[in-house]
């Protein structure tokens, strides 16, 4: 019966971005809107492919995303303002994906200054032998949209002060939320659940019960160390992307191209990203 009680004593608050559990903490939460919603949908490839690779597009409106679910399913995530999403979701299934396939296909002009810059920097990258070997891939086209997938819902940046209390610990949405942008929402809450259960399996093994409190704060310093800078380069780069000033489409358009150029800086990034 103890171990029952000492058992039930503990409590996980995985209930999302409006965590009752974090209210009853009484814990800060940080909190700012985008202004956009994100349209998601299961949409279905015109040509069936080895669809393995997350495809994203930066558009002035905001990014576009397709993540593989089979060889010819795809999930949508779209950015965009809230007037543009409520429109989209109105149309017809046929209007919807030509809008989709608009987004994905259509060419915007860019200032001369920014393909004068980026060749220059390609030029550069040669003479170093440093651009990449990979094969740029093409945007897939939507054939269809499933029946009753699209959905909607506000973008916002969202983050609690405490990820533990007495007794009870924040993971997921319930401590943090970012712009979909990077496709990180769901990987730093994989990481709250990997982090936690090893913190507590530790705890266990050594003899202290499950909710004592030094894993609960190992767990809290541990995570903020890694959520914190992930969530705030998020949120830069959604206000990097969110403006179409002639320098700062420069900067980031070289920025990418050093990005896939440098094989180690990718892989820091990449490796940060899957912990």
């Amino acid at each position: 019966m103890s171990e029952r009680l000492r058992l039930n004593s503990f409590q996980v608050g995985a209930d999302g971005v409006s965590s009752k559990v974090r209210g009853a903490m009484g814990a800060q939460y940080l909190t700012w809107n985008y202004g956009q919603m994100g349209l998601v949908a299961t949409v279905r490839l015109s040509e069936p492919t080895e669809n393995k690779v997350a495809w994203q597009r930066f558009l002035p409106t905001g990014p576009v995303a397709l993540l593989p679910l089979t060889d010819e399913l795809s999930s949508l995530v779209w950015s965009i303002n809230s007037d543009e999403a409520r429109r989209l979701l109105n149309l017809t299934d046929e209007c919807f994906v030509d809008a989709l396939n608009e987004a994905l296909w259509k060419q915007h002009p860019r200032h001369p200054a920014v393909d004068t810059a980026t060749r220059r920097l390609d030029s550069i990258l040669d003479s170093l032998m440093l651009r990449s070997s990979a094969v740029r891939q093409l945007q897939p086209s939507v054939a269809e949209i499933e029946p009753d997938s699209r959905a909607a819902f506000p973008l916002a940046f969202g983050h609690s002060t405490r990820y533990m209390g007495a007794g009870v610990v924040l993971i997921g949405d319930a401590a943090h939320r970012v712009h979909p942008l990077a496709g990180q929402g769901v990987n730093l809450g994989f990481g709250d659940v990997k982090c936690l259960t090893e913190l507590l399996a530790e705890s266990v093994y050594s003899g202290q019960s499950i909710g004592s409190k030094s894993p609960l704060l190992n767990y809290e310093t541990s995570r903020q160390r890694h959520n914190v800078p992930t969530m705030l380069a998020i949120d830069g780069l959604q206000k990097l992307y969110s403006t179409e000033a002639t320098p700062i489409v420069i900067l980031r358009s070289l920025g990418l191209q050093l990005t896939h150029a440098l094989t180690p800086l990718k892989s820091a990034i990449m490796n940060h990203a899957a912990v």
